[in-house]
C-alpha cells in the first residue's frame, strides 16, 4: 500500500514545514510534497524543527504549483476550515482517513493539500481537490497551525491503519496475579482477621468470608499488588506480637 501524500501549499516557515515531517513520522507517514515554499528549498529551519524525521524532508518532492503536485494522485483531500462556494463533500478528518484506507487497499494514490500559514488554500487550489476535509474547531477562531493540521491527518490515518484497543492496563513490569495467588492472599487474610476475631457472630462468618475472597478474585490484583498486601498482613502481626511482649 502506498500511504496518502501530505502536500504542502506555498509554506511559509520553514519551522512549520520541519513540524508537519515530524508529526508524519509519529504516524507513519512519509511521503511530502512541497509546492513553492517562499523561502526556497532545501530549508535549514525545516530540518532543525524536523529533528529525528529528517529523512521525510530528504525525501520530499519540490513542485511549482498544486497541478503538478497532485498530477499522480487518484483522490485529493483539501483541508480548509473557511467555508467554500463550491459543491464538494465536506468530510472530517475521521472520516477523511476511513475513505483514504478504503483506496489506497485498491491501489489508489491519495493527496492531501494543506494551506499556507497566512490564509490557507485558496478556492483556485481547493477546486482541484475531490473533497474537504474540516475539522470541528471553534468557530471563533478556526485557524490551525500547518503543523497541528498535518498532526490531526496523520493520528486519524494511524487509527485507521492501526488496531488500537480504546483501552488497556499498564502494568508498570509486573503481570496479573493468578488465581491460586489470590486465593493465598484470601487464606492469609482469614487467617488474620480470624485471629483478630473479625469474622462475628460465627453464624455469619462463612459469608463474610464469602464476600472477602469475591472483593478479591474482583479486583483483578497483579503479582506486585498480592505481594504487597501479604507483606502489609505480615508487618502488623510482626508489630502487635512486639507490643504484646512489651506488656507487663
Amino acid at each position: 500500500m502506498t500511504p496518502p501524500t501530505m502536500i504542502l501549499v506555498r509554506p511559509q516557515m520553514g519551522e512549520n514545514i520541519g513540524a508537519a515531517a515530524r508529526a508524519m513520522l509519529n504516524f507513519g507517514l512519509e511521503r511530502m510534497r512541497v509546492v513553492a515554499p517562499r523561502d526556497g528549498w532545501p530549508n535549514s529551519r525545516a530540518v532543525a524543527m524536523a529533528s529525528g524525521a529528517g529523512r521525510v524532508l530528504e525525501n520530499a518532492g519540490l513542485f511549482p504549483d498544486v497541478k503538478t503536485a497532485i498530477a499522480d494522485c487518484d483522490y485529493v483531500f483539501a483541508t480548509t476550515a473557511r467555508g467554500r462556494e463550491l459543491v464538494k463533500p465536506v468530510v472530517t478528518p475521521e472520516r477523511a482517513m476511513e475513505q483514504a484506507r478504503a483506496m489506497v487497499a485498491a491501489g489508489k494514490r491519495v493527496g492531501v493539500l494543506f494551506g499556507p500559514e497566512r490564509a490557507g488554500l485558496e478556492n483556485d487550489d481547493v477546486v482541484l481537490a475531490n473533497a474537504i476535509v474540516t475539522v470541528p474547531v471553534n468557530p471563533d477562531f478556526p485557524s490551525l497551525n500547518l503543523g497541528q493540521c498535518v498532526l490531526l491527518m496523520g493520528y486519524e490515518w494511524r487509527r485507521q491503519t492501526v488496531d488500537v484497543p480504546p483501552e488497556v492496563m499498564g502494568l508498570a513490569r509486573t503481570d496479573f496475579a493468578g488465581a491460586l495467588e489470590v486465593e493465598k492472599l484470601a487464606d492469609h487474610y482469614e487467617q488474620r482477621l480470624g485471629d483478630a476475631s473479625f469474622f462475628y457472630p460465627a453464624d455469619k462468618a462463612p459469608m463474610m468470608k464469602a464476600n472477602l475472597r469475591n472483593m478479591w478474585s474482583r479486583l483483578n490484583l497483579t503479582k506486585a499488588e498480592v505481594q504487597t498486601f501479604h507483606g502489609m498482613l505480615r508487618q502488623i502481626a510482626w508489630k502487635l506480637r512486639g507490643q504484646d511482649q512489651d506488656k507487663p
